[in-house]
């Protein structure tokens, strides 16, 4: 008898045991849980923030090659009105 109460016993501990593991794993999976979608949420900040430097830089790109063919155009006024100069003199 005291063998099978001892047997019942120590099943009755395991059983315990297991339980506290198992709430202690879902606690870690659920702060894990937390800490994913905490981590995804600031990817898709991210990606927002990417995206918007992405269209700024090709606003400035754009603008560049804009001054660049303003200012050809102006070198080549100049260098009309230097010819001028140039010829009047």
């Amino acid at each position: 008898m005291f063998y099978y109460k001892h047997l019942w016993e120590k099943t009755n501990e395991n059983e315990k045991l297991l339980e506290e593991n198992l709430s202690e794993a879902e606690l870690l999976i659920k702060k894990y849980q937390i800490q994913l979608q905490r981590a995804l949420g600031n990817l898709s900040l991210l990606e927002d923030e990417i995206n918007k430097l992405k269209s700024d830089l090709k606003a400035v790109k754009n603008r560049n090659s804009q001054y660049r063919i303003e200012n050809e155009q102006l070198k080549k006024k100049i260098k009309d009105l230097e010819n001028k100069i140039e010829a009047l003199l």
